[in-house]
């Protein structure tokens, strides 16, 4: 959930950053079978857990420096929207009831597979696909469901009951978008039969189509090659990830791979990204020296990479929200920042281009900004003999050695620099 989140909020801030007006819609489904039943569990009330749940998400999601969402709409704040789309649906000969239950008729819409590329006759009830006597048809999903002793309930025309899955999403985008969706997001896992069903219920409802203009489903998380889900038991808490101060780190690793791809989350994955934020960080920092040589021509080509790299990013993300090309581009201008600083400290052309790193870090979410906090005052002592060894190591030309402990340090959260007056060392933030 965390990775989708950053995906669509790095889209969203793209098209910010192009002058596009952005309403952004992410609904909440505070009541359906899972949430019932953890309740259930807990001994609490499901709108009790949904509460807890739904503030639990805003801190994490806040925490990975994801814009809020325009509008929130909940399914249980949906009740008359989902009530009216059900009834026309009923009208319109796409909806039956059944015992209290109400199912669309997915054979009523002819274009339904459309956006999966499957054929409903080749479509089998089985997997994922509910088989139900009171169904006319396997395929038959429902719109909504007569309730059980101790579930919550609305009254409805069919039964007091609940809504299904499905259309609170539409009536939603109903509602809060004019029914009309530009962008429409979500997992693969979504294809079928979420977005499959969303499409069908909505255009059969409006009469038009399309319900949404383009949709972009992300690739799925996986842990050490494997498909992450609670099934499994192989899920890692977001909170784990918050708590850690390691947000930023999971936010550059999820960018670092297109938004369309696999995510194989690893723990070695994080500590790398954390140390190219390191790197990214350390490019922004003001550079403490005096300039050595600021006619060798080297600020020219620094201004020429700047340049590019600016260039390199904005096409990759015009090109369907390549990120990790468009972040590419970025590490290659912090490199070259980190090799101009030393001996250009002053130089107007370093300001530029690390003012152009910052703003393309920006537009991706990220704060490149460091605190000021200094680490525990015991390790300064340790820090400072490394940095002593490090110098020896160089001398005696044993550079291997001297760059295994600069990047063990950046690994550690300290960055060194190296200036005419010396070594010097600084904290990156983690967040």
């Amino acid at each position: 959930h965390g990775m989708s989140a950053i995906i669509f909020d790095m889209i969203r801030r793209y098209f910010l950053h192009l002058g596009y007006e952005v309403r952004y819609a992410q609904n909440f489904t505070d009541v359906d079978d899972k949430i019932i039943n953890r309740a259930a569990e807990l001994s609490i009330e499901p709108g009790v857990l949904a509460e807890r749940l739904i503030e639990d998400w805003n801190d994490e999601i806040a925490a990975l420096n994801i814009l809020p969402a325009t509008v929130s709409p909940r399914a249980t704040e949906e009740m008359p929207r989902i009530i009216d789309m059900i009834a026309g649906l009923i009208d319109g000969d796409h909806a039956y009831e059944s015992n209290g239950d109400v199912y669309f008729s997915v054979r009523s819409f002819p274009e339904y597979g459309k956006l999966s590329h499957r054929n409903v006759d080749a479509l089998m009830a089985g997997a994922r696909i509910d088989v139900n006597e009171e169904k006319r048809d396997p395929l038959d999903f429902a719109l909504w469901k007569r309730a059980k002793p101790g579930e919550p309930r609305w009254e409805s025309p069919w039964s007091e009951g609940r809504p299904g899955w499905h259309i609170e999403c539409s009536a939603m985008c109903s509602r809060h978008l004019e029914g009309m969706v530009d962008i429409h997001g979500g997992g693969r896992d979504l294809i079928f039969p979420h977005h499959e069903n969303e499409i069908a219920q909505s255009e059969a409802f409006s009469g038009t189509s399309p319900f949404a203009r383009y949709w972009l489903h992300n690739g799925m998380l996986q842990l050490n090659g494997e498909k992450m889900s609670k099934s499994l038991g192989n899920v890692v808490p977001l909170r784990e990830i918050v708590e850690s101060r390691r947000s930023a780190a999971f936010r550059l690793q999820v960018l670092q791979t297109h938004y369309r791809a696999p995510l194989n989350f690893t723990y070695q994955g994080l500590d790398a990204a954390e140390t190219g934020l390191a790197r990214l960080r350390a490019a922004i920092e003001p550079a403490d020296g005096i300039d050595q040589d600021p006619g060798d021509g080297s600020l020219d080509s620094l201004t020429d990479t700047a340049a590019d790299a600016e260039a390199r990013f904005h096409r990759a993300m015009r090109d369907d929200f390549d990120s990790p090309i468009a972040v590419a581009a970025m590490f290659d201008l912090a490199r070259a920042i980190n090799r101009a600083k030393p001996r250009h400290a002053e130089a107007p052309h370093v300001a530029t281009a690390q003012q152009t790193l910052g703003n393309l870090a920006t537009i991706l979410g990220f704060d490149l900004a460091r605190s000021t906090e200094k680490p525990e005052r015991e390790a300064a002592p340790l820090i400072e003999l490394l940095i002593d060894v490090r110098q020896q190591l160089r001398s005696s030309r044993q550079f291997a050695l001297a760059d295994l402990i600069r990047d063990r340090l950046l690994e550690q959260g300290i960055t060194l620099e190296d200036t005419a007056k010396g070594t010097i060392w600084k904290p990156v933030e983690r967040s």
